[in-house]
Parts: C-alpha cells; structure tokens; sequence
C-alpha cells in the first residue's frame, strides 16, 4: 500500500497498434495493455529454445509475456506477435522500451494551433 500521500506505481499502459493484428476471423485488433517488465519477464525468454536458436526470437517471446490485453483476443501468444506486421512489432518494442525506462517523464508537445513548443510533466500513454 502507497505511503499517505503517494501515488499509486503505474505498472499497466494502453497503447493503440499503427496497423493492427487481424485475426483468423478478419477482425483486426488494435487496442492493448502492457504490463511493465519484471526481472523474469527479460530472464525467462533466454532459457525457451527458439531464442537459443534465433536471439532474433527474443522480441517475440518478450512481447508475448507482457502484453496482457490485445482487442477481444483471449491469449495474447506468440502465433499472434509472430504475425503483426513489422511496423507493429517495432511499435511494441519503443513502447516497452518507454514504459520500462520512465523516459515518457517530461514530453515536449505542440500547440497544434498556435504551434507553441513546450515541455510538460507526465505522459500521455493512458492508464488502466
């Protein structure tokens, strides 16, 4: 329990895919959460045997262990990030990067109207 004053650990982040997963049925799933990395989550993928055979692999078991909500998709597996388009894939990984880092700390953001640039406080990658 948070100290009296304190805020809550964020560890859950809703992210929204470039392009999206279709699934076997046509429908494309493109809303998330990610869930922040433990120190297992980076250690057990080493020891699966497709990443001992392809380091590339990496990626895909990773993601698999911390995106915990893709859409309406029961289980988020590696058959559904092994067949996200690349620029999903790559989307993933900054997010991930992002939410493990707490470099979304300061943004510098644009008045889309005015076109003042400024820095702020926080993030914008949504809560759950």
């Amino acid at each position: 329990m948070p100290a009296s004053g304190s805020t809550p650990l964020k560890t859950e982040y809703e992210f929204t895919l470039p392009d999206g997963y279709t699934d076997s049925k046509g429908v494309v799933h493109r809303n998330g959460t990610m869930r922040r990395a433990t120190a297992l989550d980076e250690i057990a993928p080493l020891r699966d045997p497709r990443v001992k055979n392809n380091q590339a692999y990496l990626t895909i078991v990773l993601l698999t262990r911390v995106i915990s909500k893709l859409g309406d998709l029961v289980e988020v597996n590696t058959n559904v990030v092994e067949n996200m388009f690349t620029s999903d894939v790559a989307y993933l990984q900054d997010f991930y990067r992002r939410i493990n880092n707490n470099e979304s700390a300061r943004q510098t953001v644009t008045c889309p109207e005015c076109s003042h640039t400024f820095e702020v406080e926080g993030d914008d990658l949504g809560e759950t």
